[in-house]
């Protein structure tokens, strides 16, 4: 490609919105245009660092023996209604009616049709396992589409769907596709950590995320500084650390403590350590037919995670509780306890089971109880509830946990039998008995890669592609056109390069040389051959982008040198 013939309209402005560095470059490089909010337009060089990822992915989901397949993006409502996410998924599912006033969807994401796709055609386990994915543009209609193509309403992801006849052969099939990902990252010189976390909306038992480390990441991550653990602060979890350290005989007193509420005032009043004291936290959950006030205890020093307290009671949201709404449940604000029989859902954190001697609230205006065994308290309903701080122990290996940004590009499930039983999805096992088919999917953004790459390899000056990501590997530079010794020599390298499969731009506009090298360094080509005033002394000028160092080279080792290197 020449670039007198390339459509790549490059901007000295970033658009107003832009609060993300990718967001910001690919529009002004000319990769990406907004149509609207949360949709954008691919423009060439955007495609072509598109085609590159979906290449990579196509490869190695190949050698694990993926088969792609294409669904369509319009899904009938009917196949959401059967397994009963319909609903659920809330108003970022976009719904239509059709001429006929059919109900149909655009696809977020396809379980649904993927289970259809195979119910009734695959009937034995002699057809199994199989593994179908697609590549594929999404929609979600999101309440607040920002970051270009980092949280944009229409996407383009690989999502992939396993099924098996035993849930063995689930977890071969998760680990393959997770070293699989791996394998894509690492190809396209991201660093990243794979995490372990909450399945959100698609459902099942386990998931993991692979998220690319970068500062601008919406994800927090909980890493250990000693071994590879590492989980969205969502579903991260810590060695346990307070165990029956007070006083297991200590009687039970009720201590008047006029308007004292807090943690740090209730910590000063009776000489302890906030880890002491039992914190209740009041939240409203939200079921599919009701809501109802339920009660988190957790200790004082923690703080409630909420997508493990949603999980904990089975709810679809939580919101917070006012004191007028905790009045009519008789529980006063700043006093609130587990002890006493209360007619309220109590839920306690793991890592309180079996202490003693705490401190908690008595139900009662200015009191508190201390010396309290938490074996008293009315429930039998245990979860971790609590979010990880830093400076936690790792669970695996007892190191500090800490946190880390990341942006979250793939993400495995083990879904088991949830779409399979859901949809009546069955095949004939080896003795002739019905079984549902036991599901994985796989989901990976290939758009939001595009902007992952940027987010993590740029600077001041823009973007610097990896080479297996690029639009082109090489940019050949003719200083000033007007020089046809300049123009002779670069139009060899070029057909020299596409001879040898060399992914090369050859940029021979008549703009100013400065304009032209602002603009290679906004795009960001690996490598940009500069052909200028050194030619006369035989020599040409190579621009490694990623260090923005320039080398001398002599104009006939310039073939051999790019073939050695790239």
């Amino acid at each position: 490609m020449k670039m007198s013939n390339l459509y790549a309209p490059t901007s000295k402005e970033a658009p107003s919105d832009a609060v993300l560095a990718s967001h910001a470059l690919l529009i002004r490089g000319g990769f990406i245009a907004q149509v609207a909010s949360g949709l954008y337009n691919l423009l060439p060089l955007g495609k072509m660092v598109l085609n590159n990822i979906e290449t990579i992915i196509k490869e190695e989901l190949g050698h694990i023996g993926a088969q792609e397949v294409e669904l369509s993006f319009v899904t009938p409502a009917e196949l959401w209604g059967e397994s009963g996410r319909i609903e659920k998924f809330g108003k970022e599912l976009l719904r239509f009616k059709d001429r006929k006033d059919n109900l149909f969807v655009l696809g977020p994401t396809h379980e649904e049709m993927m289970v259809n796709l195979i119910r009734n055609k695959v009937t034995s386990y002699k057809q199994l396992p199989l593994h179908l994915y697609q590549i594929k543009t999404k929609f979600r209609d999101e309440a607040r589409p920002r970051f270009g193509l980092m949280r944009s309403r229409e996407f383009i992801m690989q999502d992939g769907y396993s099924f098996h006849q035993s849930y063995e052969d689930l977890d071969r099939e998760f680990d393959a596709v997770e070293a699989s990902y791996k394998k894509i990252l690492d190809r396209l010189e991201l660093s990243y950590r794979v995490v372990e976390a909450d399945s959100g909306a698609i459902g099942g038992s386990g998931s993991k995320e692979l998220m690319v480390l970068a500062n601008s990441g919406e994800d927090t991550l909980v890493v250990c500084n000693s071994c590879e653990y590492g989980a969205n602060i969502e579903a991260a979890t810590r060695a346990k650390g307070l165990t029956d350290k007070g006083q297991s005989s200590i009687k039970l007193q009720k201590v008047h403590t006029p308007n004292i509420k807090t943690i740090d005032e209730l910590s000063t009043y009776f000489k302890t350590t906030p880890d002491r004291i039992v914190k209740t936290v009041a939240k409203k959950i939200i079921f599919d037919d009701n809501e109802e006030i339920v009660l988190f205890f957790l200790r004082g020093d923690d703080s409630l995670q909420e997508t493990k307290a949603l999980n904990a009671v089975g709810g679809l949201g939580i919101v917070d509780v006012d004191e007028d709404e905790l009045k009519a449940k008789e529980l006063p604000a700043g006093f609130m306890g587990p002890m006493g029989e209360l007619k309220i859902r109590m839920i306690v954190d793991n890592d309180l089971m079996s202490e003693t001697d705490m401190i908690c609230g008595a139900n009662e205006v200015d009191y508190h109880y201390k010396g309290m065994d938490i074996s008293a308290i009315q429930t039998d309903v245990y979860a971790d509830i609590v979010e990880v701080k830093e400076g936690d122990k790792c669970p695996k290996c007892g190191g500090i946990l800490g946190y880390k940004k990341g942006i979250e590009v793939g993400h495995i499930f083990k879904l088991g039998t949830t779409y399979s039983k859901a949809l009546n999805a069955e095949f004939l096992n080896n003795n002739g008995q019905a079984e549902f088919f036991i599901m994985g999917t796989y989901g990976m953004g290939v758009s939001r890669l595009i902007a992952a790459i940027i987010e993590q390899h740029h600077d001041e000056k823009g973007m610097i592609w990896t080479k297996q990501s690029a639009p082109f590997v090489v940019n050949i530079m003719v200083s000033n056109i007007k020089k046809q010794e300049q123009l002779d020599f670069a139009e060899e390298l070029y057909k020299f390069c596409q001879k040898n499969g060399i992914n090369v731009l050859l940029d021979d506009t008549k703009e100013r040389f400065g304009y032209k090298m602002k603009n290679a360094e906004l795009i960001g080509f690996p490598y940009t051959v500069i052909i200028g005033k050194e030619l006369q002394n035989g020599c040409v000028q190579l621009l490694r982008r990623e260090s923005l160092q320039k080398t001398d080279i002599k104009k006939e080792d310039i073939f051999d040198y790019l073939l050695q290197e790239i």
